[in-house]
């Protein structure tokens, strides 16, 4: 019976949820896309072909059994494909919003050329959506008691939230410690609502509490305590900060008065939509402001979308490729070129006035060590954006965290990033591990949340043979 719902990419079109129109969408943060009903999610997920080598859940970087759950959603069996879904991934509804599909599991599917991808983001979305609706999302329970054993750990991002998941289901007694007054990291302060409205990654973070995981809201570690205080109190440390330090425009006038880094921006947009008060707000309110952002990635398109929904008068985004050279989203560029954004390719900042951005055409040279064309200027051509707020948008590296975490003996990479065994994901550190960002360097959710239930399955590992070793040693003394 289920064969005859699937395999129906010949005769149903790729369809997606319908979007909202620019115009309204533009009026508010909440997202752009209208959900699924279940008969239409029914429909896309039929068209799956369940092809022999499964090139979605292949280039998945959590392998997720994407077929499987895609046939089970055909087949009108939601909770089921639920728990196939979450068997793999500890946030499955929110990297079915903020994941690059396109880049990934969509991009790879086989029936893509010529018949247009299955939607799986979407029906993922959906999926857990109604998984939570319906009360299939069940409360956290401990397996066994280690509480005897506790696990730190620094930074309540994806990375973090994956591995005090799978910990706290181990039965270990867990605190998470973050600098913020609420958990999530970036995906709470750093991802606009119109992409992942807060309530989505409240909830998560409440399933956690309610399991018993400790949170330590606004604890910077190397001022509340350093990195050998938490070691001393716990039998095990995790390293999840992610990467904060935002690259510099290395141009006069990059600090000016009209500048902000685009973090701050979206920090400021995104407790402004918690009600929280803002220092400094009107600073970072686009409103009848003439914008420039400065970039090319994701965070380039979270800030110029942000922009238009503050009502600015202008948005442009300035980047020294081209279109087909963008790393952000294809889909967040068209989404911000719908809603107003006016992309300006092949222009990188020459100067920052306080009235524009002077700004330096260029051209592409030849390819790069990675593959990529470099950008060169072309030749004296210049031209000056219109600008009140210019936001710089070029990314984010590593903090200095041996000095931040009053740790000189944690070591590093040349790049910043924490320098891990890439076997078990321990630091040079006993009982010191990292994942996420701050190992990777800047990089996707999906990235993020694999790198956590990794880690915490090494970490787990690593406490049990503790535990031995101590049971050996009480033995041995007795």
């Amino acid at each position: 019976m289920g064969a005859t719902k699937l395999l129906k990419f010949v005769e149903r079109d790729q369809a997606y949820p319908a979007k909202r129109t620019a115009e309204e969408r533009a009026q508010d943060f909440l997202e752009i896309s209208r959900p699924y009903i279940l008969a239409k999610a029914e429909e896309q997920a039929g068209r799956c072909s369940q092809c022999g080598v499964p090139f979605c859940q292949i280039h998945c970087p959590l392998q997720n059994n994407i077929p499987d759950w895609l046939k089970l959603t055909a087949e009108g069996r939601l909770e089921e494909a639920y728990e196939v879904s979450s068997a793999t991934n500890a946030m499955p509804e929110i990297c079915g919003r903020i994941c690059p599909q396109d880049r990934l599991c969509e991009g790879n599917c086989v029936i893509e050329e010529g018949f247009g991808s299955v939607t799986i983001g979407s029906v993922e979305k959906f999926i857990t959506d109604t998984a939570w609706e319906n009360g299939w999302v069940k409360p956290l329970k401990p397996l066994a008691d280690r509480s005897g054993q506790s696990v730190g750990i620094i930074g309540a991002g994806p990375a973090g939230l994956t591995a005090a998941e799978a910990l706290r289901v181990k039965g270990y007694d867990v605190h998470v410690y973050d600098r913020h007054d609420r958990a999530g990291g970036l995906l709470t302060y750093g991802i606009p609502g119109f992409k992942l409205e807060k309530p989505v990654v409240m909830r998560r973070v409440e399933r956690l509490r309610d399991a018993g995981v400790h949170f330590h809201q606004g604890f910077a570690v190397g001022v509340d305590a350093n990195l050998a205080d938490l070691r001393a109190k716990h039998d095990a440390i995790l390293i999840a900060t992610g990467v904060y330090k935002a690259r510099a425009v290395d141009v006069p006038g990059a600090d000016g008065p009209t500048t902000m880094e685009a973090l701050d921006y979206l920090i400021a947009a995104n407790r402004t939509g918690f009600g929280d008060a803002v220092p400094d707000a009107p600073r970072f309110d686009a409103q009848g402001k003439h914008v420039v952002v400065i970039g090319g990635g994701d965070t380039a398109m979270d800030c110029v979308r942000t922009a238009v929904r503050q009502g600015a008068a202008s948005v442009k985004c300035l980047y020294r490729r081209d279109r087909e050279n963008m790393p952000g989203s294809v889909r967040e560029v068209a989404n911000a070129e719908e809603e107003g954004v006016e992309f300006v390719w092949l222009a990188a900042p020459a100067e920052i006035t306080p009235t524009g951005v002077v700004a330096q055409a260029m051209r592409l040279g030849q390819p790069g060590p990675d593959g990529r064309r470099a950008p060169e200027p072309d030749g004296g051509n210049r031209f000056t954006a219109k600008a009140d707020l210019v936001i710089k948008a070029l990314g984010f590296d590593a903090e200095d965290l041996p000095t931040l975490f009053g740790a000189p003996d944690l070591p590093v990479t040349r790049w910043g990033t924490l320098r891990v065994d890439h076997r078990t994901q321990m630091t040079g550190l006993d009982g010191v591990f990292a994942a996420g960002d701050i190992v990777r360097g800047a990089s996707l959710v999906v990235w993020a949340v694999r790198d956590g239930r990794d880690v915490a399955a090494q970490m787990h590992q690593y406490l049990r043979s503790q535990a031995k070793m101590g049971a050996g040693a009480a033995a041995r003394a007795a």
